[in-house]
């Protein structure tokens, strides 16, 4: 069985447990409503909530397919909206789904591929009965919030990954290991991104819009989780900026070095191509050459390839090349 909870509550607090195929209507009272809560549930499953609750089937089959982008549509006095919920598995990015079936009187939560429960949020919520007890669109900011908030722990762990890899850029080269987690990171933000942007819309349409089953009274607990969105969305857009500028900064100093590198080999090269010029003009086989009878023409040739080369060296000693 994938039912994880299913509880009636009132006033904010508990009443008792239900079974997904007992429906209970309550449109007068705001603080009475149903919370349900599903993991990787049947289709059959699904089809008996629809039955109960009059779930649209547009909206059950999509809780039933998952792998859907965040959205939120309204199916008459009801709403579905689907979240994406994200976090980091051995340096990648997994994602799971969160769909919310809310009604005036129930909210039902399906979860698919998700690491993180909703218990320790559902004894949070029933530790505040004046706040679970302002009804469903309550629950379903807390909801929302709780996923937007699993973002964070994401998003700094790859800040500090993406830091710690700027510092190793500065001190030494890049290994090409490294090069190819920046573009796999980039690659992963890039697909954050497209998480991040439908989901802070599907916010902000709860916020602007009128919607069955969301008080005007509830909107600045879902602009708070705007805030957050924004937040994370700031951070990724940061991140990207940042691993562009370690590429580009790592093939700056790459490019400095191998020109420093080259600049010292150019300077001993010219160093060295004074002895053997000199070496090879006098290695020819003529009769008849300046210095080959004379008793200080060896030392003299050696002082003056001596002195030449000194002095290339200071030379390029005084430019920075060696």
């Amino acid at each position: 069985m994938s039912v994880v909870s299913a509880f009636l509550y009132q006033h904010g607090r508990r009443v008792r447990a239900l079974g997904i195929d007992e429906r209970i209507d309550c449109p007068e009272d705001k603080s009475q409503f149903v919370w349900i809560g599903l993991v990787d549930p049947s289709l059959e499953e699904l089809q008996t909530l629809q039955k109960s609750y009059g779930l649209h089937p547009l909206s059950v089959e999509d809780a039933a397919k998952g792998e859907q982008l965040p959205k939120l549509d309204v199916f008459g006095d009801q709403l579905f909206v689907v979240a994406r919920t994200a976090w980091l598995e051995d340096g990648d990015i997994r994602y799971g789904e969160t769909a919310i079936f809310v009604g005036h009187s129930h909210i039902i939560s399906v979860r698919r591929t998700s690491s993180r429960g909703h218990a320790a949020l559902r004894q949070q919520l029933e530790a505040s009965p004046a706040l679970l007890g302002q009804g469903v669109d309550y629950v379903l900011h807390a909801i929302l919030d709780f996923v937007v908030d699993g973002y964070l722990p994401l998003g700094e762990a790859l800040e500090d990954e993406v830091l710690a890899m700027e510092r190793r850029a500065v001190d030494s080269f890049l290994a090409r290991s490294e090069v190819n987690r920046i573009f796999e990171i980039r690659r992963q933000l890039i697909r954050f991104q497209r998480v991040l942007v439908p989901t802070s819309e599907v916010v902000a349409k709860l916020i602007r819009l009128d919607l069955p089953c969301i008080d005007p009274e509830s909107r600045p607990y879902f602009n708070d989780v705007l805030d957050h969105v924004h937040r994370v969305q700031a951070m990724t857009d940061g991140l990207r900026d940042v691993l562009s500028s370690v590429f580009e900064f790592s093939s700056l100093l790459e490019q400095q070095r191998t020109g420093a590198i080259t600049r010292q080999l150019a300077s001993w090269a010219a160093i060295l191509a004074v002895p053997t010029a000199i070496a090879g003009i006098y290695g020819m086989n003529f009769t008849h050459m300046p210095e080959l009878n004379s008793p200080w023409g060896y030392p003299a040739v050696m002082l003056l390839i001596g002195a030449a080369c000194v002095g290339l060296y200071f030379r390029f000693k005084r430019n920075h090349w060696l």
